[in-house]
């Protein structure tokens, strides 16, 4: 069991390896969007998002629903935004972190 749980945790952050599934990630993590409302958030073109929404559909991080033409996607676990609040905390405590180091070190070399 231990190593099918690893092995999910594994699967599933490669899924998210990646900066513009990230960004997609956290569009989504504001409401349900669809592939025009996410390219234009993002600022991205249209084939690349839909690689990458096709990677997360595939890892079963977000779902997509037909709507005639368009497909709105959602997070499947809306423990995803969780999930990306505590990486930009990590992120900030390690940029912390860098900054206190920096100044101790300007201050040793003076």
């Amino acid at each position: 069991m231990n190593l099918e749980l690893q092995q999910f945790k594994a699967e599933f952050f490669k899924a998210l390896a990646h900066p513009l599934r990230i960004r997609i990630l956290e569009v989504l993590s504001e409401g349900d969007r669809t592939v025009n409302e996410i390219q234009s958030i993002i600022g991205s073109e249209g084939s690349a998002v839909s690689q990458q929404l096709a990677v997360l559909r595939n890892k079963n991080v977000v779902s997509g629903s037909k709507d005639g033409t368009s497909v709105t996607y959602s997070l499947r676990d809306p423990l995803v935004k969780d999930l990306l609040v505590v990486a930009k905390q990590i992120f900030d405590n390690h940029l912390v972190g860098t900054i206190t180091l920096l100044e101790h070190m300007r201050t040793n070399e003076q």
